[in-house]
Formats: structure tokens, sequence, C-alpha cells
């Protein structure tokens, strides 16, 4: 067990850049990572590979990350024992998902480096904090209100907001608690079905595309993007992604870089953050929501980029420096659920992952999770190549090979 630690540094004020400092946990430590899916277990096999030690707080026995760190706490997130184990081992903490309790994060914050913060992660996880939080730094959003109690639903200024999107304010991700609303009767009834629980109603816009950017800001308040990712989703789920982004305006794209430091910044953001925007049919660039954490969309980046998504993680919450990734190959990520082990209409059956390792550039990714299911994220393909059309061309065709719908 390590005995001491530096705390979370305060950093500087939001917005500002402070040089001084921050002590640096060399490798041969601990770093600890609350939750033990698919994100932590990526942050603990490239946090290994750069020599750290690794522990995991998940109350799953088989937990992604958990089968691989060097210590697995097994026990829930708010458990005080279990939080105690983990700070007894690890000297600098993070999360992988967004849902983990924030109040876990400050307990954690009181005796070792945490990163983010539990009061980010809050913002993050309530889209009325969220959507309070772009307005604040001048990003723009959907049109949107927020619906906390039945009497708010005859509120007029809804009429503008309808056909709108219902979004339960927590706890929602991959197209989860929400639902598309044409009038009042549909909203009425879509509230009742998502419990009476506090939602955002956001006006459906006309989109053209989406895109995030993954911004990575260090404890003296200085950040670094990786190249702007175009995304496909289908059903609520991040289906494919493609960098560069081919049809994303420079413009556009630099804009969205500017909003995503300008969101990291206001809430004085300290690790991984992605922020998913809209870009409009007439061109407009919205945000739409942002995670606290790595994110699905930024997995190409352990294949194509010379530092990923993860090793700025590791980074940022180290004390390391940030240098900005370099794409050295034009790459698209496939989403691989669990409804291709069904493909066949009976049991599940193993994908051809022979078959799809064939072609050059394809990079599989499994998650370590033992059951498949319908929805489930089991791992990701990245294909690289020497152009962004050679990269879509083997996409599709390995996309073909496992019976993966193509873009």
């Amino acid at each position: 067990m390590q005995s001491s630690a530096p705390l979370s540094p305060s950093g500087p004020a939001p917005g500002k850049v402070d040089d001084t400092p921050v002590p640096f946990i060399p490798p041969g430590s601990t770093l600890g990572v609350v939750g033990g899916g698919q994100l932590g277990r990526m942050f603990v096999q490239v946090a290994q590979r750069m020599g750290y030690r690794t522990a995991v707080l998940d109350p799953d026995p088989s937990s992604p990350a958990g089968l691989i760190a060097h210590r697995h706490v097994k026990a829930a997130y708010l458990d005080r024992e279990g939080l105690g184990l983990l700070s007894g081992e690890a000297l600098a903490i993070t999360t992988e998902f967004e849902n983990v309790p924030a109040s876990a994060l400050d307990d954690l914050a009181r005796i070792r480096r945490v990163a983010p913060s539990g009061a980010a992660v809050r913002v993050c996880q309530d889209r009325a904090a969220e959507k309070a939080q772009f307005v604040r730094c001048g990003v723009p959003c959907a049109p949107h209100a927020v619906l906390e109690r039945a009497e708010q639903l005859a509120a007029p200024q809804l009429d503008g907001l309808l056909p709108g999107i219902l979004k339960t304010a927590r706890l929602g991700y991959d197209g989860k608690g929400q639902a598309r609303v044409l009038d009042r009767a549909e909203l009425e009834h879509a509230w009742e079905c998502l419990g009476r629980v506090p939602c955002v109603l956001e006006r459906l816009l006309p989109l053209a595309t989406e895109l995030s950017v993954i911004v990575a800001r260090g404890f003296n308040g200085r950040s670094v993007v990786l190249p702007v990712q175009q995304n496909l989703h289908r059903d609520g789920i991040l289906a494919v992604t493609r960098v560069p982004a081919a049809d994303i305006a420079a413009d556009t794209a630099q804009a969205a870089i500017d909003a995503a430091h300008r969101v990291a910044a206001s809430m004085g953001y300290v690790g991984v953050l992605c922020v998913e925007f809209f870009v409009l049919a007439d061109g407009t660039l919205v945000a739409n929501e942002m995670a606290p954490r790595p994110h699905n969309s930024g997995h190409y980046s352990l294949d194509a980029c010379d530092v990923s998504q993860f090793e700025l993680q590791v980074r940022a919450m180290t004390g390391a420096p940030l240098v900005t990734p370099r794409l050295h190959s034009p790459a698209v990520m496939l989403n691989l659920l669990g409804d291709l082990w069904f493909r066949a209409g009976s049991g599940p059956a193993e994908p051809d992952w022979a078959t799809a390792l064939g072609f050059s550039g394809v990079h599989l990714h499994l998650y370590g999770k033992t059951e498949p299911r319908l929805g489930r994220k089991m791992g990701h393909l990245t294909i690289t190549g020497p152009s962004a059309a050679a990269a879509e061309d083997t996409a599709r065709a390995a996309a073909a090979v496992l019976g993966i719908e193509a873009w």
C-alpha cells in the first residue's frame, strides 16, 4: 500500500493557465479507476504499458477492467471500505463512466488526486446542468426547456419546442431515457412513460451530420485535442467514426475545437472530456452533450494516433506534459455490438474474425465481456489505411464480412 500522495491540485481558475509545476506521479506508482467497463479496461492496458500499476473499483467480479488490473476492489461505488482500499492503493484516480456517484469522487479527492473532479462530473450527469454550462460559456445548443413538475407541461413556450425530443435529465446514454414527441399529448404521455422524473425537452433540429471533439486538459489549464471525429449513430448508439472528418468544413471543425476548449476551461476540467456536436442542415453547429471520460468515438486513436485518448488520460492525471496527438493514419472505427453474434438467427455464434483480419489495416479490439447481448458493446474494429479512401474501402469490405451495416 502506498502511504502518501499529493492531493488533487486546485488548478487555475476556469479559463486560466498556471504553469506552476504539478508533482509528477512516476511509472511504478498505482493509478486507480472507478468503474470496470471497457473504457476502464483500455485505460488499464495503456497505463500498464506506460509502467504503472492499476487498481479498479467495480462490484462486478468479471468486469472487463477488473479482470486485467493489478488490483480489483470488488465493491459498490459508494462503499466506504472499498473507497478506502482504492485510495490506499492509488495515488491518482479517475472515472470510466459518467454515472459514477460524484460524491464518491468527492470522498476520494479528500486524500488523493482525482481527475475529473466530482463537481465536473455532476455537470455532465445532468442534462439541464449541461445545457446551462453550454449557455454560460457561449456554446450554442438546441432550444430547450427543463421539465420537473406536471404543471410545467402547460407552459406556452413549449409550443416552440415541438416536435421535440424528451430526455431524462439524468442516467441517459446510448439513446436510453428519451422519446420523440410531436405534440403536447405525446409529450405528456412520454413524461409519464419516463417515470415523471426531471427531463429536458429539446426542439427537434434538421441534422446534417454529427461530430465530436475529445479534449484533454491538465491541472495547469493547458489543453490539447484529438482530430475532429465524424460520427454516425444508429438507434442512439455510435456505429461508425471516421477520421479525418471528410464531410466537416474546416471552419466548422475549428469552431467545434474552440468550443470544446472553452467548455473544458469553464469547468476547470482536468482529464479527458468529449463534447458531441450536431451540424445542422444550414451548417450551424450546436453542442449536444458531453462525457467526462474517454469516448467511444476516440477509440480509433489507439491505432491511428501517436498519442491515444487513454494515454492523454494517464498524462493528465499524473501531471505529465500533454502533447498534441498526431494522426498518422486515416481511420474508420466500427462499433461491434452483441447483435453480430446472433446473425445466424439461432444461438450466439462467433463472428468471422479470421476473414475480417485478412484485410490489411484491420485492428480488432474485444472488451473481454463473456456474454454477447443485443445492443451490448462487445468491442470495436479500427481500420487504418494510407488514405481516407483506402481506409473506407477496407472498412466496407470488413463490415460486409461481419454483417455490419455500412454507412
